[in-house]
């Protein structure tokens, strides 16, 4: 009989171990804490879904653990994490709530049991929602003339998406954004416009991964430009036509030395054209002068009748008019007069006078004396 009991006794405990060990086996986590991205200084809520059956209940921040449950209450070490707990479907629903977010939060949430190998884990990030401006403020504008509208946001983790509502007339419009280079955490958004009439511009500044925004707006009033705005010299004009006018003066410059540089060659060119022309006229004149100085002095020369040459001679008579002969000969008549006599009696009643040359054979010599 007390063998039977005996072996009654460790069934009977054997089947309370194996009681307590399912009862053990059904604590485990059913869904764990979402992913939360939250603005600094507000809240951020994380669930967890348990088995019934629980014992204890942690929640770690970055590998530490903030805040504890038990079944009765939850144990507190920081005001700033808090609990609240809910039923769901016979299942335990305990939820962890941080308050006063700071960007140093930022890291792993991790919810767990005691004696539990699993635990379920999130992340929690934190974005800061700076400061956005428009420097100018309120402006005042030319109507049909190009300005600029510029934003920034300041302060910012991460950079905000920027853009802008325009609530003017336009006749163009476009916006451009771009980081500070001194500070990361900042950006600069530029609207380029044109207005034609009053009303108002807003810069919009966009969390990303939030449905939250910043926005700021000023007033734009457009007045019409003066009618002598464009005779005035300070005027200013736009950048092409500053442009196309640097062009125009390059090019006219260059054109002008070209053109420079031809006259310069053609000048010259003339100047040796000229020179040759008249260097050549003076040649001519010089040859010309040289000839007629030649002949006036060959003209101007006396014959010398008593020269004899030892070449046979032919006498040759021709006749001359008087005025010539009596010209050119005085010498010979007075050098012959006594046989002027007989000269006259052959001439007959013409009575003319007669010049004789020496004619030498095939080769004629004249011999004159200059005097």
């Amino acid at each position: 009989m007390r063998d039977a009991g005996s072996c009654r006794g460790i069934l009977a405990a054997l089947v309370v171990l194996a009681g307590l060990a399912a009862c053990g086996s059904g604590n485990e986590i059913i869904e764990g804490p979402k992913n939360v991205t939250a603005l600094k200084g507000s809240e951020a809520r994380f669930n967890c879904t348990i088995s019934r059956g629980w014992k204890l209940i942690m929640w770690a921040l970055k590998g530490t653990v903030v805040l504890s449950i038990t079944p009765t209450e939850p144990i507190i070490t920081n005001n700033r994490f808090t609990s609240a707990s809910y039923e769901e479907g016979g299942n335990f629903i305990s939820e962890m709530i941080i308050h006063n977010i700071q960007l140093n939060d930022t890291g792993q949430i991790k919810c767990s049991l005691q004696n539990s190998d699993r635990d379920g884990s999130a992340f929690l990030s934190v974005q800061v929602m700076g400061q956005l401006f428009i420097p100018e403020g309120s402006l005042v504008v030319m109507e049909d003339k190009p300005c600029n509208v510029t934003c920034r946001a300041l302060g910012w983790t991460p950079l905000p998406r920027l853009s802008w509502e325009i609530g003017v007339p336009v006749s163009h419009s476009s916006y451009y954004s771009v980081l500070e280079p001194e500070d990361l955490q900042s950006a600069v958004s530029v609207l380029a416009l044109t207005p034609q009439g009053n009303g108002t511009v807003t810069c919009v500044a966009e969390m990303k991964g939030l449905h939250v925004h910043e926005s700021v707006t000023v007033n734009l009033t457009v007045v019409q430009p003066p009618l002598d705005s464009i005779d005035k010299p300070g005027t200013s004009l736009p950048a092409w036509a500053i442009a196309l006018l640097a062009v125009s003066l390059s090019l006219l410059f260059i054109v002008i030395i070209v053109l420079v540089i031809m006259f310069c060659c053609c000048v010259s060119r003339r100047e040796k054209e000229e020179s040759s022309y008249q260097s050549e006229i003076r040649k001519s004149a010089n040859m010309k002068t040289n000839k007629d100085t030649s002949g006036t002095k060959l003209k101007s020369g006396n014959e010398n009748d008593g020269y004899s040459s030892d070449e046979p001679r032919t006498t040759k008579t021709a006749s001359l008019p008087a005025k010539s002969s009596e010209s050119s000969v005085p010498e010979q008549r007075s050098s012959r007069q006594p046989h002027q006599g007989s000269d006259q009696h052959q001439l007959g009643p013409a009575s003319r006078p007669q010049v004789s040359f020496n004619v030498a054979s095939p080769k004629k010599v004249r011999n004159v004396t200059l005097v």
